[in-house]
């Protein structure tokens, strides 16, 4: 790296998907909006939170759009396109689609960063679009205050496979297809404190693509799926409770976490979005009364290229995860069950 060079992080008020909106803010600032015209072929609006909107245009098919971005949560160029790119692909996944093109979102400091880390950006975003087997289409970009970067992404899949975050049924066994601590990383990157393994094991999640969404919503005892972004696994766990009108048990035991987000926790690299997130929604959390902060914050963190949460029938799960885990998610496990009751969520020990 260029020591002369500000470091991309530097360059950013925040990084990864912990640059979103709270959630109690999005909120009020939809809640201000004119509800959606009804269009029958619109499946899928904003009006329950979910990865992205649904158009269908015949009996058998469905466009899938979505867009996504974000600051740098890592200061290798290449690294930070590879992440968000992998990020913004996955609402697609999420709704059971198969993405198809990407148009690029670019706003850089021009004066501040050099032209080439700006292309080693748009390389490592075109990498990833690679793996998915789409290709960069096209795009837009301005010169910004803060480095941004990510994807405009367009998908398809049959009405029938088209996925929600609502779905999800009493008696169901919820999956977590990748580990937690995303924005604990990302927090230990920011002071140098995160070691060299963990770093290339937050590069091989974040970068991981969720394409098994795609081959769950082929099944139909899956009934929900999200993915676990920037509001952490209680936020969107809660966007998949309210959506069903149920209740989600969380096992805390059961929850993969990446190998050092615990004890970085504990040592207080907490996000400041982890706190906002809390702050949003933990009225409808059932919390053991001897969690410590560090434990409820590290559920409270933001997940950057998370993983995909996932409602499937009770006599399935354990076929589907281990489905999963030989798909290459070997984090893979399954981390509670849905309930009658109020929509919220309950963490059991």
């Amino acid at each position: 790296m260029d020591m002369s060079s500000p470091r991309l992080t530097e360059l950013a008020h925040g990084g990864g998907c912990g640059c979103k909106l709270a959630p109690a803010v999005l909120q009020k600032l939809l809640a201000g909006q004119p509800a959606a015209q009804p269009f029958a072929q619109l499946l899928v609006g904003n009006e329950m939170a979910d990865d992205a909107a649904v158009w269908q245009i015949d009996d058998n098919t469905c466009v899938i759009a979505t867009t996504d971005f974000f600051m740098p949560m890592v200061d290798d160029p290449y690294d930070f396109g590879r992440i968000a790119a992998a990020n913004a692909i996955s609402d697609v996944y999420a709704m059971g689609g198969k993405p198809i093109m990407a148009l690029a979102i670019l706003g850089m400091p021009i004066n501040k960063l050099e032209p080439e880390k700006i292309s080693r950006i748009l390389e490592g975003g075109a990498s990833i679009c690679g793996e998915a087997g789409i290709p960069v289409a096209g795009g837009h970009s301005i010169d910004s205050v803060e480095p941004i970067y990510g994807l405009a992404v367009i998908g398809i899949c049959h009405p029938s496979q088209v996925r929600r975050n609502g779905g999800a049924k009493a008696g169901d066994k919820l999956i977590l297809t990748k580990g937690i601590g995303i924005g604990i990383y990302s927090s230990a990157i920011k002071k140098n404190a995160l070691p060299g393994q963990a770093y290339d094991e937050m590069i091989a999640s974040t970068t991981l693509l969720n394409k098994v969404g795609t081959t769950l919503a082929a099944d139909p005892s899956v009934h929900a799926i999200t993915d676990v972004t920037g509001f952490g696994i209680l936020g969107h766990g809660l966007e998949m409770a309210r959506a069903s009108n149920l209740t989600l048990r969380l096992n805390l035991a059961d929850i993969p976490f990446l190998s050092e987000a615990e004890k970085l926790a504990q040592q207080g690299f907490i996000t400041g979005a982890s706190v906002r997130n809390w702050a949003s929604y933990g009225e409808a959390i059932a919390l053991p009364t001897d969690m410590p902060e560090w434990q409820r914050m590290l559920l409270a963190d933001p997940q950057t290229s998370g993983g995909l949460l996932v409602a499937v029938a009770s006599n399935e799960a354990d076929a589907l995860v281990k489905q999963v885990v030989e798909a290459g998610y070997p984090l893979a496990r399954i981390v509670g069950t849905v309930e009658d009751g109020t929509p919220g969520i309950i963490i059991g020990s």
